[in-house]
């Protein structure tokens, strides 16, 4: 049996950061506050929602930023706050201001469906975030609503409009591509990028939970998409200021914003995951695909001290898988996405 590289006697070890046994740094939080969303994405959910869970098994504020300095104390520096949609849960402002004042926490950023951006924008930034994603599956009004079944795509680019005014940078738009849905509009966000400072992320579809309608025809690939928007413009490679990020990035000559193309299936990038993920209800995920799950709400509630949470973390960072194959063929997930936080 191979031996636990990354397992270290926390009173002994003076580098604080965390390392799993693949050599990988680990330093970022996905942190779901809430499995509530005020969409019904197709892809994601079924159109009646689902079970939502009760009050006392959501974590508090005070667990969470009680969880927060625990990994920052592992050398977790990245927090991203996720939901469901975030932007929902009350308090929502007041608990990334908590946040942006935990020392250790060097960034704070914030992914959200858009639909309550542009009267909350200020506030969050003032909050401490100054890092924003918008997911927006398509430009056209009629289309968007029928991907969300309830959105109103004014909203959300409303929000995108007061984002930019308001000082956020960078500002990603992540779109997932489906065949047949919205590939037709490509060429459309690809020209965003020429207007607007945005980073425009293309996600390749893929199956989480088991209420996804996943559909390997409705599959395109990150390379199908670059060339379709080559047949417009030629793009330039732009070089990672994040060397951990899935993103393989190009620009349109000239333009103001960037293209992003993130390969979850076509081109696997598991050796540059750095992330670990926590649901609202308090499960530690170590794999986006995996199903295995540590309850730290459990090991929280019924452990006043703090080392031992964290010898917990860190022997799910040291269980972390080296990577996936075949999750094409895998629709047996028991999460969906919007309780995972993606």
């Amino acid at each position: 049996m191979r031996k636990d590289r990354c397992a270290v006697d926390s009173n002994t070890q003076k580098d604080t950061s965390a390392h799993d046994n693949y050599k990988r740094r680990i330093n970022y939080l996905r942190l779901s506050i809430t499995d509530r969303c005020n969409l019904r994405c197709f892809y994601c959910m079924p159109e009646q929602g689902v079970k939502q869970l009760r009050h006392k098994e959501i974590l508090r504020y005070e667990e969470l930023l009680r969880l927060i300095r625990i990994f920052t104390g592992i050398g977790i520096n990245k927090i991203r706050i996720t939901g469901g949609e975030p932007l929902v849960r009350k308090g929502v402002v007041d608990f990334i201001k908590d946040v942006s004042q935990i020392e250790g926490v060097n960034d704070l950023s914030l992914t959200t469906n858009g639909m309550l951006l542009e009267k909350m924008a200020r506030d969050l930034f003032d909050a401490g975030v100054k890092r924003i994603n918008v997911s927006l599956d398509s430009l056209k009004k009629e289309k968007y609503y029928d991907i969300t079944r309830s959105g109103s795509l004014s909203q959300v680019l409303a929000g995108l409009k007061k984002a930019q005014e308001v000082g956020f940078s960078p500002i990603k738009v992540n779109a997932v591509v489906i065949r047949g849905v919205n590939d037709d509009e490509v060429i459309d966000f690809a020209k965003m990028t020429e207007e607007h400072p945005f980073s425009i992320r293309f996600i390749e579809y893929m199956q989480i939970g088991e209420k996804s309608k996943w559909d390997k025809k409705l599959f395109v690939s990150s390379s199908e998409i670059k060339s379709r928007i080559e047949e417009y413009s030629k793009l330039e490679l732009v070089d990672k200021t994040d060397k951990s990020s899935p993103s393989t990035d190009y620009k349109i000559p000239g333009a103001k914003g960037t293209l992003g193309f993130i390969s979850p299936l076509s081109e696997h990038f598991c050796m540059l995951c750095n992330r670990l993920r926590l649901t609202a209800d308090g499960k530690l995920r170590n794999c986006l695909f995996s199903e295995n799950e540590i309850d730290l709400k459990e090991a929280l509630r019924l452990n006043d001290d703090d080392e031992a949470v964290s010898q917990i973390i860190r022997a799910a960072i040291c269980a972390k898988p080296e990577g996936y194959e075949k999750i094409e063929k895998d629709s047996s997930k028991k999460r969906s996405m919007h309780t995972i936080g993606g």
